[in-house]
């Protein structure tokens, strides 16, 4: 069973959870009503690298939102977290290393329902094929023996 920031949580309520947490954990002032609402608009994405067994929070914020939005954020969700007493993020009782990354870069969807515009997977790798025949273009790997 996961543990994030204090409350029980299975898998698929991780993001769900922390977002709430960190809601919850916010000052009950104006700093924390501008804290929630710029929250609010947030996407809270999680994953695990099982290689170096480190877990990464994700939070994508809308384009709108100024670096002094986003330095805001930082320093609230971080005071969020030292306001819970408890480890962050805990499996089975062991506390596991996290990080926290706040960006507002989004990834292209190839597929399903919101796909991306221009982005099907034949659309994304036509730049790297024109530049592979485009003239002029030699692989400098090679000898060179090729396009004599």
């Amino acid at each position: 069973m996961w543990n994030i920031l204090g409350e029980e949580a299975i898998y698929l309520d991780i993001t769900y959870k922390f977002k709430k947490r960190l809601a919850e954990l916010a000052p009950a002032d104006e700093t924390g009503d501008k804290y929630r609402k710029l929250l609010d608009k947030t996407d809270v994405g999680f994953m695990i690298n099982g290689e170096t067994e480190e877990n990464c929070f994700m939070l994508t914020v809308p384009d709108e939102y100024t670096p002094e939005d986003i330095q805001f954020m930082a320093e609230q969700t971080m005071a969020a977290i030292v306001k819970n007493d408890q480890a962050p993020i805990s499996a089975n009782g062991v506390e596991q290393k996290y990080k926290i990354i706040i960006n507002n870069n989004k990834e292209p969807e190839l597929i399903g329902l919101r796909k991306t515009p221009g982005m099907s997977s034949v659309e994304l790798f036509k730049p790297i094929f024109k530049n592979w025949s485009s003239p002029g273009r030699a692989n400098p790997n090679t000898s060179g023996q090729y396009y004599d």
